[in-house]
């Protein structure tokens, strides 16, 4: 009897040693198959994915595609924290909220904690890291790790990585959706810019810009997403090979002289701020004396947003093109975009409470 007793003893210990310590027994009944990722890692994951853990901008892809409810444990930072701004968090905050933070990527340091991720027991993890460390989660979390792009405002690397969350989760139609809505929005932009001339646009500034933080009107943008997608006459044309925000010297704005200035709400503080102590300097801005200062919500907010962007551009779309666009009623347009992306209705309003809506800016 003592042996017994023994022998049972030590296989509950054995047993333990692979339950405890943050290790998962998986169903090995489980039906799954093998999908390659977008770094080229062959990966086998269940048939039938309905526990997810998104990390890095995979939050945000899961909430376009409507799996937001599928989620276990995300990275992302404190709701407290979270503003209009990074919508896709904002509008789903009460979701959110109901799911424990398993990683960050706040201020571009990424951290993932493996024992909140094995806790939650998800049936795939899915990440915009580089392959090196989403084979490390896989190992030490012993759950599979896909990754996608990251993702280029605009980008086909957009697109593909909303296929292979599609793919991976079983929403492959969603997914087309989203793709087709976004490639729909840019071609009426762009076929609307393209009916005016060259010689006829006018030039524009993208200032204020969110990059590390918030900007004056020294930090500026190049290769915006949301010009190129207007065709715009960017004074910034050249300044850089690669869409980015860079500060400049400020005397470089009088040398370029924009007709239109647009800033990211975030930095108009301290345009305004500089406005008190060098008046002249702001002064010689045509842009300044004609009032055709303007400000939108950052493209930027824990990652790139993509409903911002889009909204951004029908709005300077309005004002840099006002006859080719007189159709469009911006605020419906806007709250339409928000709500196919956040399923949210009335987001607008939301962006205004906060300060961060679309609107003229004064100096003075």
């Amino acid at each position: 009897m003592k042996k017994i007793i023994l022998v049972s003893l030590m296989f509950f210990l054995v047993l333990s040693l692979f339950t405890g310590c943050g290790n998962v027994v998986k169903n090995e009944d489980v039906s799954t198959r093998t999908i390659t990722d977008s770094a080229g890692r062959m990966v086998e994951i269940p048939s039938a994915v309905e526990r997810i853990v998104p990390l890095g901008n995979a939050p945000r892809m899961i909430t376009y595609l409507g799996l937001a409810d599928k989620v276990v444990g995300y990275s992302g930072m404190d709701l407290n924290q979270v503003t209009p701004v990074t919508a896709y968090a904002y509008a789903k905050k009460d979701i959110w909220a109901t799911k424990p933070i398993v990683g960050t990527d706040s201020a571009g340091a990424t951290a993932y904690y493996a024992e909140q991720i094995i806790s939650v027991n998800p049936d795939v993890i899915i990440c915009t890291y580089p392959t090196e460390l989403a084979d490390e989660i896989q190992t030490k979390t012993g759950t599979p790790v896909v990754v996608v792009p990251m993702g280029t405002l605009f980008g086909e690397d957009y697109e593909q990585a909303l296929r292979l969350i599609g793919d991976v989760c079983g929403a492959e139609e969603r997914a087309e959706e989203v793709i087709a809505y976004i490639n729909d929005c840019l071609l009426d932009l762009k076929t609307r810019a393209s009916a005016v001339s060259d010689a006829e646009k006018p030039s524009v500034l993208g200032a204020a810009a969110t990059f590390k933080g918030a900007h004056g009107i020294d930090g500026v943008y190049t290769k915006y997403a949301v010009f190129e997608a207007l065709l715009a006459n960017d004074v910034t044309e050249g300044l850089s090979e690669k869409a980015s925000g860079v500060l400049i010297d400020k005397e470089q704005i009088i040398g370029w002289n924009p007709r239109y200035i647009f800033f990211d709400s975030g930095g108009v503080g301290l345009v305004r701020a500089d406005y008190e102590k060098i008046p002249n300097f702001y002064a010689q801005l045509t842009a300044v004396q004609n009032g055709d200062l303007y400000q939108y919500p950052s493209s930027t907010s824990y990652y790139s947003n993509v409903e911002i962007p889009i909204v951004n551009a029908y709005y300077v779309a309005g004002i840099l093109y006002p006859e080719e666009f007189a159709d469009i009623d911006f605020e419906e347009k806007a709250n339409e975009i928000f709500r196919f992306f956040l399923d949210a209705d009335n987001y607008l309003d939301n962006l205004v409470a906060f300060g961060a809506g679309y609107c003229k800016v004064t100096l003075g």
